[in-house]
């Protein structure tokens, strides 16, 4: 596989996975963004620490949906986050009927 054809395999699978983003949105509650991943979650659950003088943060999500075009399965029950960045959870407004 050349390079190109390499470039050409992983736009088709963002562009996929941007559709998907797209359609699974309204499901969820919460936008979470971390330093590595960004997830849609139901529920979110963020507990500040410090440890030896660390601070970092502990962030559960429950029914979530990860952005990861390498993953099989984006769809998880449960997910834990240690973070020693900033974590940004945004509340999804709904559309008012």
């Amino acid at each position: 596989m050349s390079s190109e054809d390499l470039e050409r395999f992983e736009t088709a699978v963002e562009l996929a996975l941007s559709h998907e983003y797209k359609a699974v949105l309204p499901l969820f509650k919460f936008v979470v963004e971390t330093e590595r991943r960004f997830y849609l979650a139901n529920e979110v659950q963020v507990e500040p620490k410090q440890q030896e003088g660390v601070n970092f943060v502990d962030v559960v999500l429950e029914d979530a949906w990860v952005w990861d075009m390498y993953r099989p399965v984006r769809f998880v029950e449960r997910v834990r986050v240690i973070s020693f960045k900033d974590v940004n959870i945004e509340e999804i407004s709904k559309p008012t009927s």
